[in-house]
């Protein structure tokens, strides 16, 4: 498909989305017939929004398929199949959005689109909250405490995690705030509109009746010309003196011409 069409039903997604009006957005997605996996992150999130989890994993899968490095479907990933409750699947997620976050601390995707900066930490804690869930508390236990060592890791939400923990109490999974999707770009989705570069011509013309100025303006938006007979128009003073210079010329050659017959 055209790329003008695939951000066109795109940007109508994403507006959707900001208005609530999630159908009207999955149906925007559905008519856009080579998704990219930002485009279908947004799929992904519409689903989970209307709880349709297991669409939501379906298009998370598809994000994956299309980029096999973006930690942050891992991550969105882990969090959606701990809702459904398949652990084991969760778990590897999680161990793959580690390794694709690639030793950094954090990721921003505003870049690519997305106003979410995923932490490493992040993906740890959702690692300890699948442990919680397999009953392998002290895992859970010594994941947490890496997850607080890093970057950004230390706050209240880690303490409550923590005795959470120790009261053998499951945390809930972290992921990408509803709401938050990949969107296109400001640029790509401006040129979409057409752009006037030249404006309108517009044309001036002057003209002398019995010593009065009067003045019609053509323009290309009408289909006629517009009198303004009736409104003072300021002369140009060197207009006025070359027009005068002519006309002397012309009598002082006739004249001359007249003598020499």
């Amino acid at each position: 498909m055209l790329y003008t069409e695939l951000i066109r039903l795109w940007d109508e997604a994403v507006r959707a989305v900001d208005a609530q009006d999630l159908h009207r957005a999955l149906a925007s997605l559905n008519l856009i017939t080579e998704p990219t996996s930002r485009t279908l992150f947004v799929t992904a999130a519409v689903h989970l929004s209307l709880r349709q989890i297991d669409l939501a994993i379906k298009a998370l899968d598809q994000v994956i398929a299309k980029d096999e490095r973006l930690a942050v479907g891992f991550f969105q990933r882990a969090a959606v199949h701990m809702m459904a409750n398949r652990l084991e699947e969760a778990l590897r997620d999680c161990m793959w959005a580690q390794k694709y976050m690639r030793d950094n601390a954090v990721i921003d995707y505003k870049q690519l689109g997305l106003r979410y900066k995923l932490y490493s930490w992040q993906v740890l804690y959702n690692a300890a909250a699948v442990y919680c869930r397999m009953n392998q508390w002290e895992k859970a236990e010594q994941t947490l405490l890496s997850a607080s060592q890093e970057r950004g890791g230390r706050g209240s939400q880690m303490d409550s995690a923590m005795s959470n923990i120790a009261r053998r109490e499951v945390i809930v999974p972290l992921m990408v705030p509803e709401g938050l999707v990949f969107r296109p770009r400001k640029q790509d989705v401006e040129e979409l509109h057409p752009r006037d570069f030249l404006g309108k011509a517009e044309v001036i013309l002057l003209t002398k009746v019995s010593n009065c100025w009067s003045a019609e303006l053509y323009t290309t938006a009408r289909c006629g010309p517009i009198s303004f007979s009736n409104v003072p128009v300021q002369r140009d003073s060197r207009c006025v003196m070359f027009l005068e210079a002519q006309c002397l010329f012309i009598f002082s050659f006739c004249t001359l011409f007249f003598f020499l017959l």
